[in-house]
């Protein structure tokens, strides 16, 4: 097989677990998807543990290859970076057919995941996280001792409106919750300068 079909089972299956859920992978429909035979999957990944590992991995260095593009484009601007966080990371999942972030996904279904595709779904956490922590403090928003448990609650707060817009199948309420939790001083308002000393 070819790293050409390598790459369009990943993706198929990237899409079928942003629908379902590591729990909604299964060989023979994914093999339908990219038009190839279920046993030639096995080629590339011996169980659904590897398949769903790699699907998960792949996700979270798609996501930090995207941080880092936004850290490079907005260098002079930490802010604007912090303002594009959650149209670039999190809102694009719900205009592609009201899918939700690979990760928060499967992060529902952890308790079930084997011990590979965990360790993949709390990278995706881990570099959202330290890349937050790491622009609100060049951000002047809030200092170092501070960063990581906004972070944290960031991280937490879009996912939490992705999930929540998903539900309702409404990417109108992903923006509103976005914009509240601005108005709310979660998220810095580009508009607005560093905190106040």
């Amino acid at each position: 097989m070819s790293a050409n079909s390598r790459e369009a089972i990943l993706a198929a299956a990237t899409r079928i677990a942003q629908a379902h859920g590591y729990g909604g992978l299964n060989f023979r429909d994914l093999a339908a998807d990219v038009g190839i035979k279920a046993p030639s999957i096995y080629h590339h990944f011996p169980s659904k543990a590897d398949l769903g590992a790699a699907v998960a991995k792949r996700y979270w260095e798609d996501t930090a290859a995207g941080l880092d593009a936004m850290s490079r484009e907005f260098a002079d601007r930490p802010v604007r970076a912090l303002h594009e966080y959650p149209a670039r990371i999190f809102r694009p999942s719900l205009k592609n057919g009201n899918r939700i972030c690979l990760c928060s996904f499967m992060s529902a279904e952890y308790d079930d995941l084997p011990t590979e595709v965990q360790k993949e779904v709390q990278a995706f956490a881990d570099v959202n996280i330290a890349w937050l922590g790491k622009t609100l403090v060049a951000a002047d928003v809030v200092g170092r001792a501070e960063s990581q448990a906004r972070a944290r609650s960031i991280f937490a707060a879009v996912s939490g409106a992705q999930l929540m817009a998903r539900s309702r199948a409404d990417i109108s309420l992903f923006d509103a919750l976005i914009d509240g939790y601005r108005a709310a001083g979660l998220l810095p308002d580009a508009r607005q300068g560093s905190r106040k000393k």
